[in-house]
């Protein structure tokens, strides 16, 4: 075993034990921080296969700006954690079970003979100093893997709409102006002369009035 192997371990332990703390870990700001580490161990792992741009971006789009939002939300808000553990155990069975299914799935493409036929499973090769994987990905994800990138593209973006209009409550209570009914408003609409009588007594001057009431 070289020195190569063992820093690939190393990664690899850390990387589990990140993950397995994000979601055992009892603050929700301390599974965050445990999830920026295992983004940190996720980008070392792939500049060691020789994909530097993911794990720049890996870095910075994650660890730069989706978990700062991710800390800004928790931190910000007013979290229950008692509330939170609630359903830690009832939801246990289900978690477990797509645990296995996703191992199972891992077991067998890796166990597969077509897998380390093609060569994705070797070691990979050293390339040339011109060598760019930022156009080797471009190359790939727009040619032999469009329509999956495609797809992906689609599911996400029905993601992103279902979690917005998840969200959207209206609220009755609401006050917005409409600026067509600004605009096409009238005099009278907002002006109104009331005839008022005019009240005589107050009117009086002082010295009008009668001479019991200036010497009282």
């Amino acid at each position: 075993m070289n020195a190569q192997m063992l820093i690939f371990y190393l990664f690899a332990t850390i990387l589990l034990f990140a993950a397995v703390r994000v979601v055992t870990a009892r603050n929700p700001v301390h599974s965050a921080l445990y999830l920026v580490l295992s983004f940190f161990t996720a980008a070392a792992l792939w500049i060691m296969l020789q994909a530097e741009f993911l794990a720049i971006v890996l870095v910075l789009v994650y660890v730069g700006a989706v978990m700062v939002l991710f800390l800004f939300v928790v931190m910000m808000l007013d979290i229950n954690y008692d509330t939170l553990r609630e359903g830690f155990w009832s939801n246990l069975p289900f978690a477990l079970t797509v645990a296995i299914l996703m191992a199972a799935e891992m077991v067998v493409v890796l166990a597969g003979r077509d897998f380390w036929a093609n060569g994705s499973g070797s070691v990979p090769t050293l390339h040339g100093p011109g060598y760019s994987n930022t156009k080797e990905l471009g190359r790939l994800i727009y040619t032999e893997y469009v329509y999956p990138f495609e797809i992906a593209s689609v599911i996400l973006l029905v993601a992103i709409v279902a979690a917005i209009a998840l969200t959207l409550r209206r609220r009755k209570d609401t006050k917005f102006q409409d600026p067509a009914a600004q605009i096409a408003v009238r005099r009278n609409d907002r002006l109104r002369i009331i005839p008022v009588a005019a009240d005589t007594k107050l009117m009086k001057k002082p010295e009008d009035a009668p001479q019991s009431e200036q010497t009282s």
